[in-house]
């Protein structure tokens, strides 16, 4: 199948590369011309053939809108844009009434496997009409974990369904890195545990905490055994912060969630062990941003780009 791309960043460039190793045609385009497979959206729509299928990675709010309303004009009626980025699912509606104008169809589809999907997958959540996710379906299995279809992709339901799915799972994500994270930091406040990292690793076989983040923070711990290379600063993408005001919106309590998004917040007012915990985590995951620990006086760096947003760059 034949797609353009939009956005080849972090998640960008991996997906394009997991979808030309399974065969499809990938036409990229990002402002960065050193990666860009043409140089503007109008080369992009010529490089494409009716009916055309574009998938936008960029970052959230206004990029993506501003993205959006120029392919309303830059496309054609039949054509379909995929909008994956970690987007608010109240921007779904008004990009798909846009793009409906034009006669142009629209999914937004939330997606999870950070800079680990190339190789592993990524999980999937679409939202949009069956016409559409059917029209796609080969770009969803070529992205998607192998085996099972449906434990790695699933049409959530109508537009918004996509990124609505994805803000709760990072909502959990919140909660399960705040879980590792504070553990960590009360084995290493104890003087009865001497091997932290040990004790983290051999949770991750057998026991019932046993999980991918896990195996993501013994690898952290192997490189870094004590974290002395990150401040524990720790930004959040607005997903936690999204999940929570729906959870009031609908009177569903939340408490673990909640408790995991203000714990970040404190990240940033002091140094704390198990924030650290949760930094290591989200670079190992995603790339996300991390601040390196300087010498007393000296602020650590920012390293990497700024974490979340939908950000692909």
């Amino acid at each position: 199948m034949q797609i353009g791309l939009i956005g080849l960043g972090r998640m960008g460039g991996n997906m394009r590369e997991r979808l030309r190793a399974a065969g499809h045609e990938v036409v990229g385009y990002d402002p960065r011309p050193d990666i860009s497979d043409v140089t503007s959206l109008e080369g992009l729509a010529a490089a494409l053939d009716a009916p055309r299928t574009v998938w936008v990675m960029v970052p959230s709010g206004e990029p993506t809108r501003n993205t959006i309303a120029t392919l309303a004009t830059t496309l054609a009626s039949g054509d379909l844009v995929i909008e994956g980025g970690n987007s608010r699912y109240t921007d779904d509606q008004p990009n798909a009434a846009l793009l409906a104008e034009h006669g142009i169809g629209y999914v937004d589809c939330g997606v999870s496997g950070g800079v680990w999907g190339r190789d592993n997958g990524y999980g999937l959540m679409a939202g949009g009409e069956p016409e559409y996710i059917e029209r796609a379906m080969p770009i969803f299995d070529a992205l998607r974990p192998e085996g099972m279809r449906e434990e790695g992709f699933a049409h959530a339901g109508p537009v918004g369904a996509g990124h609505f799915a994805k803000m709760v799972h990072n909502g959990i994500e919140y909660g399960l890195m705040q879980a590792y994270a504070e553990g960590f930091e009360l084995m290493q406040a104890s003087e009865l545990i001497t091997d932290v990292p040990g004790v983290v690793q051999a949770w991750s076989r057998g026991t019932v905490v046993r999980s991918w983040l896990l195996d993501l923070l013994v690898d952290a711990l192997k490189d870094d055994p004590e974290l002395a290379s990150l401040e524990g600063w720790v930004d959040d993408s607005g997903e936690g912060r999204w999940t929570i005001e729906e959870a009031i919106a609908h009177a569903v309590p939340l408490p673990v969630i909640s408790a995991a998004l203000f714990a970040r917040f404190s990240s940033r007012q002091e140094e704390s062990p198990a924030m650290k915990a949760v930094a290591a985590l989200r670079q190992q995951f995603g790339g996300h941003a991390v601040k390196r620990s300087g010498p007393s006086g000296v602020p650590g760096d920012k390293a990497g780009p700024s974490s979340g947003g939908g950000s692909t760059r």
